[in-house]
């Protein structure tokens, strides 16, 4: 899969995301981790939670159950999830995002 992200991005390191499809880049600060996501793949994402997490879609759409509301985000949307607050979804094959993480170890480099 060749990716969206430019070069500067695409050098970054890789991250260990545990799900088929996916791909993603890690940009560390000291207290979070910010990561460029896309999806070869359809994935779905069963329930779960963790600390806060904002995220902008950068290509495509994702299906967002967060608290028990149901959104679709698309291109140019912003979504953000609270920490603690469980959520599930569905991803499309296509999607890209930028996505922030309040937590400095959610994930380990590939």
């Amino acid at each position: 899969m060749s990716s969206i992200f430019p070069e500067p991005i695409s050098d970054l390191p890789e991250v260990d995301i545990p799900v088929e499809g996916a791909k993603g880049y890690l940009s560390k600060g000291e207290n979070n981790q910010v990561i460029f996501m896309e999806f070869s793949k359809d994935v779905d994402i069963p329930e779960h939670s963790h600390e806060s997490q904002w995220e902008v879609v950068v290509n495509g759409r994702v299906d967002l159950d967060v608290g028990g509301i149901k959104k679709t985000y698309r291109r140019g949307d912003t979504f953000f999830i609270p920490k603690g607050v469980k959520h599930s979804g569905r991803v499309y094959a296509g999607y890209a995002s930028v996505a922030f993480f309040n937590e400095k170890q959610r994930y380990k480099k590939k």
